[in-house]
């Protein structure tokens, strides 16, 4: 009985769907997810190396801890900050979150 219900089923629905079908909405997903998160991030990361890349003497910069300073002396690695007068500290270039324009120049949307 049972495996009648299952032929009628199996005849109503005019056999079975194309097996890429299946996956098609995992793929949708794949790229929806790529192009909204991904893609953005990656984007986002480059544009912060390139800044990080580009860090010069006098640059002001914003640290991950929230200290603004200006960029004394520049490694490979590292970069001397001087928060104060006279107080200058060694930062991970890496955990340079910013870098300031200067003053002189005006914002893009003004």
């Amino acid at each position: 009985m049972n495996s009648s219900i299952l032929n009628q089923l199996a005849a109503a629905s005019g056999g079975a769907a194309p097996a890429w079908l299946q996956y098609l909405p995992f793929v949708a997903m794949a790229l929806i997810f790529w192009f909204l998160i991904l893609r953005p991030q990656m984007k986002q990361q480059k544009e912060h190396r390139s800044k990080l890349e580009g860090i010069k003497r006098g640059d002001e910069v914003l640290t991950g801890g929230g200290f603004v300073g200006k960029v004394v002396k520049v490694d490979d690695n590292y970069v001397e900050v001087e928060l104060a007068k006279g107080m200058v500290v060694k930062a991970v270039k890496s955990t340079i979150s910013d870098v300031i324009p200067p003053a002189g120049k005006k914002p893009a949307n003004d």
